[in-house]
């Protein structure tokens, strides 16, 4: 007999069957068929884990800075420091998921389930980390940029390093069960890891965030890893029966904490209403003001106070002072009509109504759940001089008729988030345009209080279209300050000031004219308007 013949006597006994029977033949062709279909679906197996987990680390990158932005506001610096850092852990884990991949398939594989079981315990106490770590690091008071980077590499580094690890570790898996074919099983690994990506970051943005919140979307993660970290573990090629016990002890692990969490409370949002602009909450302040009182919180800024039973009060100094220059400008017009960018707490338009009967209010408000929420929490009632356009406050302002505007006040700048488009000269001469005669603009803007770049760059910015602009800014102790920008039809008399607002906060006019000279300010324009660089954050 031959070497053929005894190779096919071999495999034919090894099936059970006689060589000399046709049989044998037919047997062999199934059982190669056998093998082809499992190699297929293991490599099936494999890609519905790489698009998987690629979209869990997205989801995760996503979810990272609505869960940062109630401790530390939503900025140029935070999404920049989320991306480095998640970039930073994924690709760490490529790299150690390459030495992975060096080690038998078995092994490989069960690395690659630790890994994405790490990866789900690690998002999982990022739950409870941010609430342990943000106040100490923030007390620090070190430099904003510094605080963005060390919360974000604690909170968000390990989940993604875990999970960097099992793409490569997986792609080689399948290139070894079909080695001829190492080309086209490299490229469409890649290609269901970018398509994974892109599924994870349009899921988080437009589903999870706004329908399940933040905390949810994590726990979701987690017990997707956990999953697919016990399916490896199930389906590995000569796995022990103890890696089955530890699937099942993982996912009954997840469920307890799952539970544990929601039945303590250590699942509860911080939110009321996790919109998809704002992380929004409404504290009740009446202890500290005296009457009946709530503040709303936009993320990690307090954005205005309302007065339940006064809602003619300003408690905040800077709105009191733009409500100081609207009466010693515009005050006396009648009909008296304004333009709001932004509404959030809706507290100076709730004031202006309050105050007279014949003014007419328009609010630009980006986010339809800030109103909702100034509404069933903060005592806004409907009143029919009042009009609320959601929208982008530009769009908003350029669809109004020119001319019909006393005053237009812009109140949607946050700390050190500042929508470039709306601090512009090509904005602001939108603006002036929209104004009546000897109309008025007001604005406040939150800067480094000894070198407020930003301030001056919306002063000389300004300057194009009003023949008169000034600044004050608040004696509040601190780094920074709140400023507020007047652009008028003429200057405002200094006798015609209270000399300080009823919380003992004085404003003062600066003049900026050495301040510019020194801080060199510059035109903000529509095509270079780098207020992220300007703002003071160092």
């Amino acid at each position: 007999m031959g070497h053929e013949g005894e190779c096919q006597s071999y495999v034919c006994s090894r099936v059970g069957v006689d060589s000399r029977d046709a049989q044998c033949f037919v047997s062999l062709r199934r059982l190669y068929g056998r093998a082809a279909l499992s190699i297929r679906a293991r490599r099936f197996f494999y890609l519905i884990l790489v698009g998987l987990s690629a979209a869990c680390g997205l989801v995760v990158e996503i979810v990272a800075g609505r869960m940062i932005a109630p401790y530390l506001g939503m900025s140029l610096y935070t999404w920049t420091a989320i991306i480095a850092v998640v970039l930073a852990g994924f690709s760490l884990g490529h790299w150690i998921g390459g030495q992975i991949a060096q080690r038998a398939g078995g092994r490989a594989q069960s690395d690659v389930a630790w890994s994405l079981l790490l990866a789900g315990g690690s998002a999982l106490v990022s739950i409870f980390l941010i609430r342990i770590i943000t106040g100490p690091v923030i007390n620090l008071s070190l430099p904003p940029v510094a605080t963005i980077l060390i919360i974000t590499f604690a909170l968000f580094f390990l989940p993604s390093l875990f999970v960097g690890i099992a793409s490569p570790v997986l792609t080689k898996l399948a290139i070894d069960d079909e080695p001829t074919k190492a080309g086209a099983i490299l490229g469409g690994f890649y290609a269901v890891g970018a398509a994974g990506s892109i599924l994870g970051t349009l899921a988080a943005g437009f589903i999870f965030i706004s329908w399940l919140g933040t905390v949810w979307t994590l726990l979701l993660v987690s017990a997707l890893y956990c999953v697919m970290a016990a399916s490896l573990f199930i389906s590995r090629r000569g796995g022990a029966a103890k890696e089955r016990l530890v699937s099942f002890v993982i996912l009954l692990g997840w469920g307890a904490v799952a539970f544990a969490g929601q039945w303590t409370g250590v699942f509860a949002r911080v939110c009321i209403v996790e919109s998809d602009y704002y992380c929004i909450r409404v504290e009740n302040v009446s202890g500290e003001i005296g009457v009946p009182a709530k503040v709303l919180v936009l993320d990690h800024l307090a954005h205005g106070i309302n007065l339940r039973d006064f809602p003619g009060g300003l408690v905040s100094p800077y709105a009191d002072l733009q409500d100081t220059l609207m009466r010693i400008h515009v005050g006396e017009r009648s009909p008296f009509r304004a333009f709001f960018i932004g509404g959030g707490a809706y507290t100076i338009p709730r004031a202006w109504l309050a105050a007279r009967r014949d003014v007419e209010i328009t609010v630009a408000e980006v986010d339809p759940a800030v109103t909702e929420v100034a509404i069933t929490h903060l005592w806004l009632k409907p009143d029919p001089r009042l009009t609320i356009r959601h929208g982008d406050a530009r769009s908003v302002l350029v669809s109004m008729l020119a001319d019909q505007f006393d005053v237009v006040v812009g109140d949607a700048f946050h700390d050190i988030t500042v929508p470039q488009h709306l601090v512009t000269s090509e904005f602001f001469g939108q603006v002036r345009s929209r104004l009546r005669d000897g109309g008025i603009y007001l604005m406040n803007v939150v800067d480094h209080r000894e070198h407020p770049r930003m301030a001056l760059s919306v002063v000389a910015s300004l300057a194009e279209h009003f023949p008169i602009v000034e600044l004050w800014r608040s004696d509040e102790a601190g780094e920074r300050a709140t400023f507020v920008v007047a652009g008028l039809a003429k200057a405002t008399p200094a006798g015609d000031l209270p000399a300080r607002h009823s919380e003992g906060v004085n404003f003062e006019r600066l003049e900026t004219s050495q301040m510019s000279r020194m801080l060199s300010p510059i035109v903000l324009r529509d095509d270079f308007a780098p207020v992220d660089r300007l703002i003071g954050v160092q």
